[in-house]
């Protein structure tokens, strides 16, 4: 396995688990993820709920965004590297233009379920390239 395959393999979980991890130090933001956290004994974590919000959370999001994207070179099947790309496109959605909306928690709340699910299916089934460079279908 080569370093880019490696990169974008790990960077996808650890970029999910970091999301989860960032909104479970808000308790205001997201008060159902957040008293799972409390009751997994991270309630130390609401003292730094700023920095997780408005800066860790986004920060995980967009770099499970460009690795996903460029996982798709590594293993050349669009659908996969689509379903590692919603889960962060909704939750930078729902942080900035449609955080103003109430139902914007549950698109909050569907992202990161979404980013933790195709996480555990690429653990389970995980990408190979299925193609040469000259022939390549899915």
């Amino acid at each position: 396995m080569n370093f880019f395959n490696l990169f974008t393999r790990s960077g996808d979980k650890i970029s999910a688990f970091g999301a989860v991890i960032s909104a479970m130090g808000c308790s205001m933001c997201f008060p159902a993820i957040a008293s799972l956290g409390g009751a997994m004994g991270m309630g130390f974590l609401a003292q730094w709920e700023g920095l997780f919000v408005n800066t860790l959370l986004p920060a995980f999001a967009w770099l499970a965004l460009v690795i996903n994207a460029l996982g798709y070179f590594a293993h050349k099947q669009w659908l996969r590297s689509l379903a590692g790309m919603v889960g962060p496109t909704l939750l930078l959605l729902s942080l900035y233009p449609l955080f103003e909306y109430s139902w914007s928690t549950y698109v909050t709340y569907s992202a990161l379920i979404l980013m933790v699910v195709v996480a555990i299916v690429d653990l389970i089934y995980p990408a190979s390239k299925r193609c040469n460079d000259k022939n390549c279908t899915i």
